[in-house]
């Protein structure tokens, strides 16, 4: 095996289970969705009140980033996913066996305060297990990861609705997430690496190197204008022990000795003045949040009249919308990747991360354009193709926005990228729930040609952000750089 295959099965054994529970988290609960027509019968509730099983969610799923994340810096990331991957699995029996649409929507709530605890961590741990040119890549997979709960949850969710009832959508989340956390609890190793500080190398060390070959290949920025220490001479220089399997799956780690939990919990705060991390969070609340409403909305308007559809048949419109979050993740990941190294080769080498927001361009094209054919779709009560073209186009947005923005945060803020993207998974959720609070009441007095025709509008300029990004980019973030603002 070499080196390269065996740094991408370790790097794999953490994040496989890591995508898989946060697929769960969404595939739990957002992928209930095609049953909101008929449980809004079943409780006597109207389509606003039956919106709440996914709205206040998304809310917790925000919030509950800021209390996972520093806690799992401080004690470790393993004891918390443990927990985690448990307390998820025993909400969804809870949801199965839920007499009341209360205790239904508290264990969705409930699991999104379990779901929460990856949204942010995930996007860390891509940082940490994976070099510059590999991000995008990485990243496009773990967006898929969130956003496939929310497409095929319902696409599943629609035929197991009408054969066996909506209960057996949330027994089958348990078995998955049960399978997950026995894998979690056996198999995936702390992450979370405290370096002693003998282990670090000297600059002069790494100057001594003299020929080509012992430098090794070297990721540049301009912004840095350093070199990264070649791994030949990291694996000489460093003796790692090895540790046993009982060790790698303990549940206590230590705890850091040069900061508080305190501190770790307000930490990311000052980096909102970043106008990287300001563009990223808004970008992807508003791409999630157009998707999302679109989720809450087409059960009660294709099992309704004139087009009277069963929910295995209103499920089906999850397959272009899957379509499109994989469309999303291969243009901002390995397209993005692909284009940013071309424009590194004609740039001397130096990579530049404001290249990663030239590809914006396809979720500006596309997003508003499905917002505008679902909305008309819709109420001129057209063609099922429209409603499903229009929500294929906007679902590019879920992958494609985040994966090209929280990339370009960590590229821009290596150091700080862990704070900066839990900054914007948590700020995203709160942005996108304060849309899709109002979406229904919205709907009921605009009408759906003027709310989705605004909706494309709120994205297409958030996503015009890019420009100046694009153009002072550089400058901005020499300039953020000297900024004192790291607690």
């Amino acid at each position: 095996m070499t080196r390269s295959a065996g740094r991408a099965g370790r790097n794999t054994l953490p994040s496989a289970p890591l995508c898989t529970f946060t697929f769960l988290a969404n595939y739990g609960i957002g992928g209930l969705s095609p049953a909101f027509y008929g449980l809004s019968i079943e409780f006597h509730k109207t389509q606003s009140e039956t919106s709440a099983l996914l709205l206040w969610p998304i809310l917790v799923l925000g919030l509950f980033n800021f209390f996972w994340v520093p806690v799992a810096n401080y004690f470790g990331k393993r004891p918390v996913f443990v927990f985690a991957s448990l307390l998820l699995c025993v909400c969804y029996i809870w949801g199965a066996c839920a007499q009341s649409f209360e205790s239904l929507l508290w264990s969705n709530i409930v699991a999104a305060f379990a779901g929460s605890s990856t949204e942010a961590l995930g996007a860390a741990i891509v940082s940490d297990l994976y070099f510059l040119h590999e991000r995008g890549a990485k990243m496009g997979i773990y967006m898929n990861a969130i956003s496939g709960g929310n497409t095929v949850g319902p696409l599943i969710c629609g035929f197991v609705v009408q054969s066996i009832g909506w209960r057996w959508h949330k027994w089958i989340s348990v078995i998955f997430t049960a399978v997950n956390f026995f894998v979690v609890a056996f198999f995936c190793p702390e992450t979370r690496y405290d370096r002693d500080s003998a282990q670090n190398l000297t600059t002069s060390s790494v100057m001594s190197l003299s020929s080509d070959e012992e430098q090794g290949v070297v990721e540049k920025t301009a912004s840095q204008g350093a070199k990264e220490v070649p791994s030949s001479l990291a694996s000489q220089a460093i003796t790692v022990p090895k540790k046993t399997w009982r060790q790698e799956i303990s549940l206590w780690s230590g705890t850091p000795t040069d900061t508080s939990l305190v501190k770790l919990l307000i930490r990311p705060f000052p980096l909102l003045v970043y106008p990287a991390v300001i563009f990223a969070f808004l970008g992807y609340a508003v791409a999630l949040a157009w998707v999302v409403a679109i989720n809450i909305l087409n059960s009660f308007v294709l099992q309704a009249p004139p087009y009277n559809w069963g929910p295995s048949i209103n499920g089906l419109i999850n397959i272009p919308g899957l379509l499109g979050n994989i469309f999303g993740a291969f243009a901002g990941g390995w397209l993005v990747d692909g284009y940013s190294d071309w424009r590194a080769k004609r740039n001397g080498g130096v990579f530049q991360p404001e290249t990663r927001l030239t590809l914006l361009i396809i979720p500006t094209l596309l997003v508003p354009a499905g917002c505008l054919v679902f909305g008309y779709g819709v109420q001129q009560t057209l063609n099922w193709t429209s409603l499903f073209f229009g929500y294929g186009m906007v679902a590019v947005g879920l992958t494609a926005v985040p994966t090209i923005t929280m990339t370009y945060v960590s590229d821009c803020y290596l150091p700080v990228a862990p704070d900066a993207l839990l900054l914007v998974n948590g700020l995203k959720n709160i942005v996108a729930f304060g849309f899709l609070y109002g979406v229904v009441p919205w709907i009921t007095k605009s009408g759906y040609v003027n709310t989705f025709g605004t909706q494309a509008g709120v994205f297409v300029a958030i996503m015009a952000l890019a420009i100046p990004l694009a153009i002072f980019g550089e400058r901005i973030r020499h300039k953020t750089g000297q900024w004192r603002i790291i607690l």
